[in-house]
C-alpha cells in the first residue's frame, strides 16, 4: 500500500545524493562509435605522452655509422687492391666505347694484347701476396673487366664463387658525344675536368651516358659503401674496365682534389695497393693545393 510516509519519501529523493559519483548514462545507440573512437583517441594520446620521454629517446640505438661511407674515409676495414682490366678490343682499335648497351659483348672483351696484360695484373697480385689467405674479386660486369677477374682468381686459386659481379657502379665512365671517336679525343675531356668535376662530355642521343667527374664519384662511393658495410677485415680486388672509375675512387680515398684524378692514370693491365693514406710515388700532385677534405666540393 501506497502510504503518505512513502510518498513523503518519494518528494525527499530528489535531493538525496548517493555515496559513489553517478555514472553517466548510456550514450545514444548512434552515438556509440563516436564515444568509443573519444575513449580510444584519448589512450593512444595518454600512452604516447608517457612513452616519448627524454630517458626513452635516449636509449634508442644510433645509426650503424659504417653504413654512411664519407671521403675521404678516416679508415678502412678492409685492403683494396685497384686493377684495371688489360685492353678492349675496341681499345685495340683505338675507338672509345662507353655505352653500356654494348657492355657485356664480346666486342667490349679482352684483346689478345689485353689477355697477357691481364696475365701479368693477375701474377703481380699473386706477387704481393694479395689473396693469399682468401680474398674477394669484385669485376665490373663489362666483358673485359669480368674476364680479367676470371684470369685473376685461376692464377691466384680463388674460387668462383669469391668474384662479385657488379652491375652498374663499376660501369666504364659514360663519355657521351665522344662514343666512337678516337681513343686520343679523351685528352679533351681531361682538360674539362681540370676546370671543374661538375662538366659533363656533351650528349648523345645513342643512350650513351655523359657523366661528369662528379658523377662518377657517386658510384664509386655508393661501392665503396656496400663494400665497405658488408666486409671487415678481408682482401678485396676491385677490377674496372676503365682508368676514370679508379683514379677518381683513389683521389676521393686519399682526399686529391677531383680535378687532379687524371695525375693518378691507371694504365691497362695496371694494379695497385691503396689505402686512405698513400699515393703510389710518382703520382704526387706539384702541390698541396690539390688536397681536398670534402669531395667533390673542392675549391
Amino acid at each position: 500500500m501506497f502510504t503518505a510516509a512513502a510518498a513523503a519519501a518519494a518528494s525527499n529523493s530528489k535531493t538525496w545524493q548517493p555515496p559513489y559519483p553517478s555514472i553517466p548514462a548510456a550514450p545514444n545507440p548512434s552515438n556509440t562509435f563516436n564515444f568509443l573512437s573519444l575513449i580510444k583517441r584519448r589512450h593512444l594520446l595518454s600512452s604516447l605522452t608517457i612513452s616519448i620521454t627524454p630517458s626513452s629517446v635516449s636509449s634508442i640505438p644510433s645509426a650503424n655509422a659504417r653504413g654512411l661511407f664519407q671521403m675521404p674515409p678516416i679508415r678502412l676495414n678492409n685492403r683494396y687492391f685497384l686493377v684495371r682490366a688489360g685492353e678492349s678490343e675496341f681499345e685495340s682499335l683505338g675507338i672509345i666505347n662507353t655505352n653500356p648497351v654494348t657492355k657485356t659483348s664480346m666486342d667490349s672483351g679482352l684483346s689478345e694484347n689485353g689477355k697477357k696484360q691481364t696475365v701479368r695484373a693477375a701474377v703481380e697480385l699473386k706477387a704481393m701476396e694479395a689473396c693469399d689467405g682468401s680474398c674477394w674479386i669484385w669485376p665490373s660486369i663489362t666483358q673485359r673487366a669480368y674476364q680479367a677477374a676470371e684470369i685473376i682468381a685461376s692464377v691466384n686459386k680463388v674460387d668462383r664463387s669469391h668474384i662479385v659481379p657488379e652491375y652498374s657502379f663499376l660501369d666504364a665512365r659514360g663519355l657521351g658525344a665522344y662514343e666512337g671517336k678516337a681513343l686520343e679525343s679523351i685528352s679533351e675531356v681531361y682538360a674539362s675536368d681540370i676546370i671543374s668535376p661538375s662538366i659533363k662530355p656533351p650528349p648523345i642521343s645513342d643512350g650513351t651516358p655523359n657523366e661528369s667527374v662528379a658523377d662518377v664519384f657517386v658510384r664509386v662511393t655508393q661501392l665503396m659503401s656496400v663494400l665497405e658495410t658488408q666486409y671487415s677485415g678481408d682482401t678485396i680486388i676491385v677490377v674496372s674496365p676503365d682508368s676514370d672509375n679508379l683514379t677518381i675512387l683513389q683521389a676521393g680515398l686519399v682526399g686529391l682534389d677531383l680535378r687532379r684524378h687524371r695525375d693518378l692514370f691507371f694504365g691497362p693491365g695496371e694494379v695497385r695497393f691503396v689505402d686512405a693514406s698513400s699515393i703510389p710515388t710518382g703520382k704526387l700532385p706539384a702541390s698541396a693545393i690539390y688536397k681536398c677534405l670534402n669531395p667533390p666540393s673542392c675549391r
